[in-house]
């Protein structure tokens, strides 16, 4: 009998570009890239939903042609979801064994997280993921997978995530629009540590800051875990519009000047000649030094990277982070960002390339697309999260069926 290959998609829906992606999980285990579709995204503002029909327009013609590219149809696939409405906690549930020393099993470990999952949100909230980040038996921490032990008490630490009710249905109505289904939603950084960090850097302390068009992406990791995460409301996108108002050009301009000519020091480009840009008026430059773009640039991501050490600071783990900071997004590709990271968050700083997949396409192995890749990464194995309050939501919008089937294997998603 010949091994079954599995499919999975993810689809990314950006601020600025929808992403999706089609892998084969092969017989060894292995990740196989198959194809993508990339589209410009219309109707959202910082992550959120503003318009339903330009944005399902938008995930519509990237699954249409990352469908054309690989001859084969999507069905449904793992979405991302940001924005400014995410926030999170730390949250610890409790349960207790009812035959004191009996062996623990995964059902113990489900009523660990069912506690955690019971601490209270607004009514507005929605939990998108409870991640368990370790457990504390009979008054012993730092355990990580406590399944066969003997005990009495049983603690799981955890991370909860949670969104806007209101952001969560649009993104799945956009969704469901195309006649896409849902297999599940994963918060973008989540998605993005998949791809670009190893498990040195999850486990001696990394911070995984996405910078994407309208938004910025931080969550940090320890001991193997996440312990914190945002989105900072602020992105690319905000630097071109900074470039377009200080230059007095065009905002297609000014996104083609920040890649071409941007840089985040002004040192750096002080001794090249001028630039020529366009004005408003047709057929006419002006000349602007290209250290006064790079002012403009570095101002704005300056203010981000300082939001992002905010951040760090509030996780409570500033002092604890061996691996430093791993970059990635669009924004990651900025000339000069690496430095001006090192030098603002004082930590040592990488740009993260997606990894984990076979035949990976060139256009797709820069940061950019560290979400889209993660989202398959996270489709291809267990990952320790409890899917289920995320399933609920899908599920007041037909996805039941498919939540149910996907629910029994929830006992494997429980280890971390």
């Amino acid at each position: 009998m010949v091994p079954r290959v599995r499919l999975v998609a993810g689809l990314d829906i950006g601020t600025t570009k929808t992403c999706a992606v089609l892998a084969e999980v092969r017989p060894n285990g292995r990740l196989q890239f198959t194809a993508a579709g990339v589209s410009p995204t219309r109707g959202l503002k910082r992550g959120v939903v503003v318009n339903l029909e330009e944005t399902s327009a938008s995930v519509q013609a990237a699954v249409e042609r990352c469908e054309g590219n690989g001859g084969q149809r999507m069905g449904s696939a793992l979405v991302s979801i940001a924005g400014t409405h995410i926030a999170s906690q730390n949250t610890r549930g409790v349960t207790t064994l009812t035959n004191h020393g009996s062996e623990l099993t995964a059902l113990d470990l489900q009523k660990a997280l069912d506690s955690a999952r019971a601490s209270p949100i607004p009514p507005d909230r929605e939990i998108i993921h409870v991640v368990p980040r370790s457990y504390v038996l009979d008054g012993q921490d730092g355990i990580k997978n406590p399944i066969g032990m003997s005990g009495h008490r049983l603690e799981a630490e955890t991370h909860v995530i949670t969104g806007g009710i209101g952001s969560i249905q649009n993104l799945i109505r956009a969704v469901q629009r195309t006649g896409l289904e849902l297999d599940d939603i994963v918060l973008q950084p989540l998605a993005s540590a998949e791809a670009v960090l190893t498990p040195e850097e999850r486990e001696l302390g990394g911070v995984l800051v996405d910078i994407g068009g309208g938004t910025t992406d931080v969550a940090v990791f320890l001991d193997g875990s996440v312990w914190h995460t945002a989105v900072i409301g602020l992105g690319g996108n905000h630097v071109s519009n900074d470039i377009a108002i200080c230059l007095r050009t065009p905002l297609s301009q000014a996104e083609a000047l920040k890649i071409e000519h941007g840089h985040a020091d002004p040192a750096a480009v002080a001794d090249l000649p001028p630039l020529d840009v366009p004005t408003f008026e047709p057929h006419r430059v002006h000349q602007v030094p290209r250290d006064y773009l790079a002012q403009i640039v570095q101002a704005r991501l300056e203010e981000i990277l300082g939001m992002v050490a905010n951040e760090i600071t509030r996780s409570g783990c500033a002092g604890l982070l061996g691996a430093g900071v791993i970059l990635a997004g669009g924004g990651a590709e900025q000339a000069g960002i690496k430095e001006l990271a090192e030098s603002i968050l004082d930590l040592p700083v990488r740009i993260g390339r997606p990894q984990g997949i076979d035949r990976l396409d060139e256009g797709l192995a820069g940061p950019a697309f560290a979400t889209a890749i993660g989202l398959l990464v996270w489709g291809s194995q267990n990952n320790a999260v409890d899917r289920r309050p995320a399933a609920r939501t899908l599920a007041m919008h037909s996805f039941g069926s498919r939540v149910a089937g996907a629910a029994k294997g929830l006992v494997r998603t429980f280890l971390p």
